[in-house]
Order: C-alpha cells, then sequence, then structure tokens
C-alpha cells in the first residue's frame, strides 16, 4: 500500500507542473486567436491607436462563472514593445490577470473577451511594480473603434490604459475604471518553468519566446511593427 501511495505522489507530482504549463499555453494560444480575430475584424482598433501603444494585454474568454464574491476574475496575457521607450518588437508574454467588480457588468451570457491598450510607460511601470486600478492609479476610458475621427482617436490616445471588450463576435469600446490589472507571477512561473516575474519578461530581451505565443506576437508584429511617436497636446 505504502509503495503505491509512493508511486501515486510521485506521479503526482510529476504531472501538475505540465498541467500547469499546459494550462497557461493555451491561454496565450488564446490570447493570439483574440488578437488574430480583432485584426481581421471590419471594426477594430484604429491603426493610429494601436501603433502608439506600449503594451497590449488580452484577457480571453472570461466567463460569468469565473466571478466571485471579491468580483470578476481574468487570467490574462501581456505583451510590449521591447527597448527604451517602448519602440522595439513585441515581448515574450508575461502573465497578468485582471481583477474587480466593474468587469461584472460588462460580461455577457457568453464568454467574453478583454483587450487593454497601455499607452504610458507610467501605467506599465504602476503594473509591473505591482497593480494598476484603472481610473485611480492610471487614467482609463473606453477604446476608439473603427473610422473614428483622427481627432477623437487623439484624445484617447492621451488617456493611460484604453480599454475593450468583444462578446458575440462584436468588438467595442468599454470602460473597466475601478477593476485592477497585476502581474500573475504563480502563472509565469508555470509557463517558463522557472521563478520569474512579469517584470524579467517584459524587459530582459533574451528571453525565449514559447511556441505558444508565436501566432499572438506574428500578428502584433504584422499590425503594428513599429510605434509611433505621439502628438503633443495642443
Amino acid at each position: 500500500m505504502r509503495y503505491q501511495l509512493g508511486i501515486s505522489l510521485t506521479l503526482a507530482a510529476a504531472f501538475f507542473p505540465l498541467f500547469a504549463q499546459t494550462k497557461e499555453s493555451n491561454r496565450v494560444e488564446n490570447a493570439g486567436q483574440v488578437m488574430e480575430h480583432i485584426s481581421n475584424a471590419p471594426n477594430r482598433i484604429p491603426q493610429g491607436v494601436l501603433d502608439q501603444a506600449d503594451c497590449v494585454v488580452i484577457v480571453p474568454s472570461v466567463l460569468k462563472f469565473a466571478i466571485g464574491d471579491t468580483g470578476s476574475y481574468g487570467p490574462g496575457v501581456m505583451t510590449c514593445r521591447g527597448g527604451m521607450g517602448f519602440y522595439g518588437p513585441w515581448s515574450a508574454p508575461a502573465m497578468v490577470a485582471l481583477e474587480g467588480s466593474s468587469a461584472e457588468s460588462k460580461l455577457s451570457a457568453n464568454a467574453t473577451d478583454f483587450v487593454l491598450l497601455l499607452m504610458s510607460p507610467r501605467a506599465v511601470d504602476q503594473l509591473l511594480q505591482g497593480k494598476v486600478r484603472l481610473g485611480v492609479d492610471a487614467t482609463s476610458s473606453a477604446g476608439p473603434v473603427g473610422n473614428t475621427s483622427s481627432r477623437e482617436a487623439d484624445v484617447r490616445v492621451r488617456t493611460e490604459v484604453l480599454c475593450y471588450s468583444r462578446a458575440r463576435g462584436e468588438f467595442m469600446g468599454v470602460s473597466l475604471a475601478g477593476s485592477t490589472l497585476r502581474p500573475d507571477d504563480s502563472a509565469n512561473s508555470n509557463l517558463y518553468a522557472q521563478d520569474i516575474t512579469a517584470k524579467d519578461i517584459i524587459f530582459k530581451t533574451s528571453f525565449p519566446v514559447p511556441d505558444s505565443a508565436k501566432n499572438l506576437l506574428a500578428t502584433l508584429q504584422k499590425v503594428s511593427p513599429t510605434k509611433k511617436v505621439k502628438a503633443e497636446p495642443k
């Protein structure tokens, strides 16, 4: 009996890390599919807005049953442009989490995807240091979509975090003010099979890119390969 129990525990110890890594890999793959669908949709993020983003956060398939007593919770994926000033290629993915009751009212009966654009280094720094509260630590608003006028898009771009949702194929800007975005370093450790932080992943350009992230990064590199300089406020 003890021998069988020892074998079971050994198998479990070997299985759970692999299961956790597969779970996070699926999260990254799903994020890539969301970004691919959005980039091909007629009503999508305006090119001039996406080209000014420092980082993109994708929270795929948040369901109503994921809401607990403390509000909604959605595991997500973050990638940033590399180098000083965020002007380089898109980075390896870091795991993040979107939490807060303000997201609850935005969830449909079906799965809802959230996409957030981080438009300022300050918002990125706050997130990587621990968390950023949308509308409190960083200005936040619903992002523009489709044929938004250049003037309106410029005004929105001056907001630090732009938020979108996608449910039942409909993509739109949405307010997530009051929600919190934070690193999910336990998930980072699962994905990369080592103790690693979101900050290390984002800023260490030599960090290996998982196979599960290739579609996500290829899509972003295709639709927005170069960051554009933000227009100065008038």
